[in-house]
């Protein structure tokens, strides 16, 4: 009609960028007031401690961060620094000292160790109630079967953390895991299946990768790889869960190239602030479990 105003309406897809840094705070506050309160029934602190062989300089730097979550929330920390070229033998000894100690809830052994000693000898000889990583063969068993008084390693559980906080429901979903490592990888599945996901698990001798992301509701993508994912890989709504920390030019950044993909994703961590913050707060959440279930005993 004459005098009509032409109007096209134009359709703007929202992207919400999971924000892995503020959530973790959110995880660490409410933990420090709960602990605060009972440090005062029990007369103790819940306790930390961190054991790193080496001078891998990464190493150094997750294990400051952790040990900086422990003051955030008021628990006892402890950092035993041992030479790369310690023995199998004293590096058990060391863990068999934290184990008998009465005042750590919480013991882990900062990965990788050098490739002289044995790791899976190093992770099950820490006592599977202080296994706060979550990695002792007690602990992966009980996720198995979900037996809730285990610790669930911790990134895998900082994701899980993620999607029930952004409401993000998996039920039916179609869900592609790239990497299947014992820390990440393997886990991972588990607990998705765990919230009634469809899972696929990929790794680096899988055939058509583009073509299974592209069939993909929810993509996480830990396999180690620079910008694995690009955004011609994914479908418009994915939600991008990037576990990766890779330094490319002296920059960090995920297995997801973010800025392209991000414009098609309803939801996407960023690398870093995302998976990274959660991880070093499930830590926490894990030893402040140990320390309940002690005080429950």
């Amino acid at each position: 009609m004459k005098g009509d105003t032409a109007r096209t309406d134009l359709v703007v897809k929202a992207m919400t960028i999971i924000d892995g840094k503020a959530l973790s705070e959110k995880v660490l506050k409410e933990i420090e007031k709960e602990h605060s309160e009972l440090e005062k029934k029990v007369g103790r602190k819940a306790g930390l401690a961190v054991i790193i062989v080496g001078e891998n300089p990464a190493s150094q730097i997750y294990v400051r961060n952790k040990i900086r979550a422990c003051e955030k929330v008021g628990f006892h920390s402890e950092t035993i620094r041992l030479d790369e070229n310690i023995t199998e033998e004293n590096l058990l000894l060391e863990i068999e000292k934290l184990n008998n100690n009465s005042n750590i809830d919480g013991i882990l052994v900062q990965l990788p160790i050098p490739k002289h000693i044995d790791g899976l000898k190093i992770i099950n000889a820490i006592s599977a109630e202080k296994d706060v990583d979550g990695f002792h063969t007690t602990n992966i068993g009980k996720m198995m079967i979900g037996d809730e008084t285990g610790f669930l390693p911790c990134t895998p559980a900082g994701v899980v953390h993620m999607f029930e906080e952004y409401n993000i429901n998996l039920e039916g979903k179609d869900v592609l895991v790239i990497g299947q490592s014992n820390i990440v990888g393997k886990p991972m599945t588990l607990l998705l299946i765990k919230k009634r996901a469809t899972v696929q698990v990929c790794n680096s001798k899988t055939k058509n990768l583009s073509e299974k992301l592209r069939k993909a509701d929810v993509v996480v993508a830990a396999a180690g790889s620079p910008k694995l994912v690009k955004a011609s890989d994914v479908k418009e709504d994915v939600v991008v869960i990037d576990v990766g920390i890779n330094r490319v030019d002296g920059k960090l950044c995920g297995d997801v190239d973010f800025e392209e993909v991000s414009k098609k994703a309803s939801f996407i961590t960023p690398v870093p602030g995302g998976v990274g913050p959660m991880t070093i707060a499930m830590l926490i959440k894990n030893t402040f479990k140990s320390y309940k279930q002690k005080i429950d005993k």
